[in-house]
């Protein structure tokens, strides 16, 4: 996607539908030059040191991570052609802003997020349908009261707390977070609570790529992205909890070490090598319904 020289990309836009769907870049410069969006880079894990064209209008959105910096013809240049661009933390467990001007080039899921949100029976059926992506099985007909689902989920939450103790050797008495003190929670805590952050951040950044709208949660509802917190915990079980307990274990293996730190370079090895944000994406996607012909992101 990343290619050294001038394109000559025609001047058309591109459907979202059409594009691929993110791109990754930190550590460079991304600026325009003789009318092509260039991105300069000192050289990160993924792309060796150079000067590379962008072919932003096959691209949806930009990923710009740490040591990345952009100047306003870039900006303008990616306004015009309705590329979005993030600035996030190493490997997406940060999400610092959200360039996106006009945002996808159709409405078809901010309308179909607002109608199920809106409409208090499919509301309902849409949280049953996360709860059941979160205990991987369907659930009974009969249980449509949420707090009966949290009940569910809880007991089940209780038996991936122990059974990811025993996996990684990782003692565990149960979870707590004192906000008054976040200090005085064990290792384990402390990781889950940087985990969360984590994912939490890769959630926003695939709620704002794909134009859903980030205050409508269909569990959630105090937040102003409480969506974000739905999609984030569909991914507890499956890759938020495994990396605070393999944190807490490589804490332990290096005495000394930060557990902060530790996690969420861990979270963002992660995200990469597993591609969590494209399966955010996937989910979100899933979760609202929309036909794949008319997808906008």
């Amino acid at each position: 996607m990343v290619f050294k020289g001038r394109l000559g990309l025609e001047t058309a836009r591109v459907p979202h539908a059409d594009r691929h769907g993110l791109m990754w870049l930190a550590r460079g410069r991304l600026a325009v030059e003789d009318g092509n969006l260039v991105f300069t880079t000192a050289g990160t894990d993924t792309l060796e040191a150079g000067a590379y064209d962008i072919p932003f209008q096959q691209v949806s959105n930009i990923l710009l991570g740490p040591g990345g910096v952009v100047s306003h013809d870039a900006l303008r240049l990616l306004a015009r052609h309705q590329t979005g661009l993030l600035a996030i933390g190493s490997k997406g467990v940060r999400l610092y802003a959200v360039s996106m001007p006009f945002g996808p080039d159709r409405s078809t899921r901010a309308r179909q997020h607002a109608r199920l949100w809106s409409d208090e029976a499919a509301r309902v059926d849409v949280a049953r349908q996360m709860y059941a992506m979160r205990l991987g099985e369907p659930l009974p007909s009969y249980e449509r009261d949420l707090d009966s689902l949290r009940g569910i989920e809880g007991a089940r939450m209780k038996r991936v707390y122990r059974n990811l103790s025993q996996q990684y050797g990782v003692t565990w008495h149960g979870r707590r977070y004192d906000r008054s003190d976040p200090e005085s929670d064990d290792a384990i805590n402390k990781a889950i609570n940087h985990a969360a952050t984590a994912s939490y951040a890769a959630a926003r950044i695939a709620v704002a790529v794909t134009g859903a709208i980030p205050q409508l949660g269909f569990i959630h509802e105090s937040s102003g992205h409480a969506f974000a917190l739905d999609i984030a915990d569909l991914f507890r079980s499956s890759v938020t909890l495994p990396i605070a307990f393999r944190a807490t274990k490589r804490h332990e293996r290096r005495p000394g070490s930060d557990i902060e730190s530790v996690t969420r370079k861990l979270a963002g090895r992660t995200f990469q090598k597993e591609k969590v944000i494209p399966q955010m994406i996937d989910r979100i996607k899933e979760v609202l319904d929309v036909d794949d012909d008319r997808r906008d992101a």
